[in-house]
């Protein structure tokens, strides 16, 4: 082999990365593991990516440059023989309400043109039926399907004046900027309750549209439209950006209805009656893929060949990714990340383009190992077209599939960053490497326990469960299993739906970070660490905060300087005055037992344990982090530096000292390496033995495997899911044909023999 067959990459020093060479072989699957947090994404997102995709930016012209997405120059002496690389990772489509599986993969559109071409009887071109453009859309819902009812009662509290605060809403308190469109209109006395309000009035308080006021005082400015509060709500809140921070505010006052007009189809009735074998295009949007090939296959018109082959294409790489039970109308905020992964490797199956590297984060998150079979045929099939497939991933059940397995550690954070192993998945297993140990371990399973009390499921009937009925028992940890999309969410809303007390949700959301969030802000310790620094030295707390008094004048407390290059990338360099300590001079002439305020914030959670140990409130936040396994990480580490997996467990820390609640975790071990896995059981041992209930959704057959209940959800996905297939014991499900989830643990003991 010539060195063209390789991608070498010289001195990678990015984040923790020390300076690595490594030769990745072109034309085949190369799999990167390692410990969470020990410099996988580094090398291959921040360094192997970055890079392609940085230097195919630069061939653009300058005044395309502007428009396409920004890549600092990574940390690497370089790179040759790079493939342009395509980046498939776990991030959700946008909330667009208007954005469908169909509009996104683009099915909707050869759906249009099949109708308009070959539908009966002919009422206009393709847009006619687009619920998107003004030709096809209801004009009573605007091709959104739905309408939302806003209860004026939710809103207004008829007892008080507008003085008083009788908006009720959000943002509407008196004295806020949107009170004053109401009380500096002229319009209404201010001091007069709402319920003495003449009908006019309210009618004009609550729904008056848009319009210019002639009479209004000079408080009034004159170019400002009135509107009333309810349309108000609509426009400016829910149908804006700003609904997202008010979502709870938000469903307590709207109720959301199918439209009357369109029925939920979204489009003009003219539309609806064209047909095609009896079923218009809203007919055909309602069927899951596996029926919408069924409908292809029962047209038989010349005209239309060449068109229905590329839809069966489209939608076939769909279902041989196991999507089949999705509906075309799905709405794509409601697909999950792995859903949406899944959807563009489909798209990719079907490129003509050769060549090129492929670079996944994780595909196996979010699937069941029944599902991951799947992906894998769809990860060699790219590999068979020429391309190169780069894979970031901890699951044991698609680490096999690797032609050459790299292994970053040995540590995570600051003691990571080196190639621990490389070579063929058999010499893993041959190895010492921590990785190649943990494979090769069965699973095992707990000693079973008796249960005196139960959360018990009766009748759940929610999207895909119909009529189910299971009981989940209380002080145990429950693991509710099966393929994706089978119906373990719709089982977990039943359970939030069922519990009266108060439990605690972790779903995988992420938390809201930005540049100057860290580990000692999200644990809010900071302020106290502010103090003890302020009270030892006699001086204001506020001398210790990088977003105010202490900041360094240079880089106002960021660490570093952001210089926007115009048509170029911004540069991104570390302050050449403070050094990255975000803090000015004077404040870090002060110290603590010999550390100053930036030398503290880089101590890691182990190091900080310690240094804190005579305070008690904050030495045992930093223990929960130890516990969650995050104790490599710095106090005064950015949080927009942490992967999926580190932000779950963040969240977790901060949940861990309750006693008889019920813990809700949704996936907790994604994006976690086996070792890290054990250190998560562990923790969730010592909630249920605190006497805590843990209900976990899960697809880890080692997190599965070590469950006092297991709850196993299917056969398959969609309306082809929804039974209880099995209710018991991990290790009883071994011998039970009918439990998914049985059969793959014991297919997974069987390999490991």
């Amino acid at each position: 082999m010539s060195k063209q067959d390789f991608i070498e990459v010289h001195d990678a020093f990015q984040n923790n990365l020390k300076h690595l060479d490594i030769s990745i072989k072109k034309h085949a699957i190369t799999v990167f593991t390692g410990l969470s947090g020990a410099g996988k994404s580094s090398l291959v997102f921040d360094t192997i990516a970055a890079n392609s995709r940085r230097e195919l930016n630069e061939t653009f012209p300058s005044f395309t440059q502007q428009y396409l997405p920004k890549y600092g120059a990574p940390h690497v002496g370089r790179i040759d023989n790079l493939p342009v690389a395509i980046v498939i990772q776990q991030k959700k489509v946008g909330k667009n309400p208007r954005s469908t599986l169909a509009t996104y993969t683009g099915i909707y559109s050869l759906l249009r043109l099949l109708f308009s071409r070959i539908g009966k009887p002919f009422v206009g071109y393709s847009d006619t039926f687009s619920f998107n453009l003004p030709q096809g859309m209801c004009d009573q819902c605007q091709g959104l399907g739905y309408v939302d009812h806003i209860n004026p009662d939710k809103v207004i509290d008829y007892d008080k004046s507008l003085n008083e605060g009788a908006i009720t809403f959000v943002s509407f308190g008196p004295g806020t900027w949107r009170w004053k469109r109401y009380a500096y209109t002229g319009l209404f006395d201010n001091d007069k309750k709402i319920k003495d309000y003449s009908d006019e009035e309210l009618h004009d308080l609550l729904y008056a549209p848009q319009h210019h006021l002639t009479d209004a005082p000079k408080e009034w400015k004159k170019s400002i439209l009135y509107e009333g509060v309810i349309p108000r709500i609509k426009r400016s809140i829910i149908e804006s950006k700003e609904g997202e921070h008010h979502k709870e505010a938000i469903s307590e006052i709207v109720t959301r209805t199918d439209c009357d007009k369109c029925h939920g189809t979204k489009l003009r009735p003219e539309v609806l009656t064209c047909l095609i074998n009896d079923n218009n295009i809203a007919d055909v949007l309602k069927m899951d893929l596996n029926h919408v090939i069924e409908f292809l296959d029962n047209i038989d018109e010349s005209l239309v060949v060449d068109l229905i082959r590329e839809l069966r294409t489209k939608i076939q790489s769909l279902v041989e990714l196991g999507l089949g039970y999705l509906t075309l109308d799905r709405s794509t905020d409601t697909l999950s990340g792995g859903e949406t992964q899944r959807i563009k490797i489909a798209k990719y199956m079907n490129s003509s383009l050769s060549d090129m590297v492929y670079i996944l984060d994780e595909p196996s998150v979010g699937l069941h190992p029944a599902d991951i079979k799947l992906i894998k045929h769809a990860l060699k099939k790219l590999k068979e077209k020429g391309n190169t497939v780069l894979v970031v991933e901890h699951n044991p059940e698609l680490i096999p599939i690797a032609d050459n397995v790299v292994e970053i550690g040995p540590k995570p954070g600051k003691d990571g960053g080196n190639i621990t192993f490389e070579g063929t998945y058999q010499e893993l297993l041959n190895s010492d490497a921590i990785t190649g140990k943990l494979l090769k371990e069965p699973l095992s399973f707990k000693p079973k326990k008796k249960f005196s009390d139960y959360l018990k499921l009766e009748n759940v009937n929610i999207h895909n469960l119909k009529n189910a009925n299971v009981d989940i028992p209380l002080k145990a940890q429950t693991v509710i299993s099966g393929v994706a999309g089978s119906g373990k969410s719709s089982l977990i809303q039943a359970v939030k739906d069922q519990l009266s007390d108060d439990f605690i949700d972790l779903s995988q959301d992420a938390v809201g970070v930005n540049i100057r969030s860290t580990p000692a802000t999200y644990l809010d310790i900071l302020d106290r660490i502010r103090k003890i620094f302020g009270d030892k030295n006699n001086v204001s707390r506020q001398l210790f905060s990088y977003n105010g008094k202490g900041k360094c004048p240079l880089c106002k407390g960021r660490g570093v300087q952001i210089t926007n290059m115009a048509f170029m990338d911004p540069v991104i360099q570390t302050c050449e005055k403070c050094h990255g300590e975000r803090y000015s001079d004077e404040a870090l002439q002060y110290t603590v037992n010999g550390l100053n305020i930036a030398e503290v914030l880089n101590l890691s959670i182990n190091e900080a344990i310690n240094f804190f140990e005579d305070y008690a409130d904050i030495r045992d936040r930093l223990l929960n982090m130890k516990k969650v396994g995050l104790d490599y990480l710095s106090l005064g580490q950015s949080l927009d530096t942490l992967s999926g997996g580190e932000v779950q467990r963040l969240k977790l820390a901060l949940q861990l000292n309750k006693t008889g609640t019920v813990y809700l975790l949704d996936e907790p071990t994604a994006g976690l390496h086996m070792n890290d896995v054990s250190t998560m059981t562990n923790l969730f041992n010592e909630l249920v033995d605190k006497g805590n209930t843990l209900i976990i959704v899960e697809h880890n057959l080692a997190v599965i495997s070590q469950a006092d209940w297991m709850i196993d959800v299917g056969p398959k996905a969609g309306r082809y899911g929804g039974k209880i297939l099995y209710s018991g014991t991990p290790e009883d499900a071994l011998n039970v044909k009918e439990s998914i989830t049985g059969s793959s643990m014991a297919e997974y003991n069987q390999e490991r023999r």
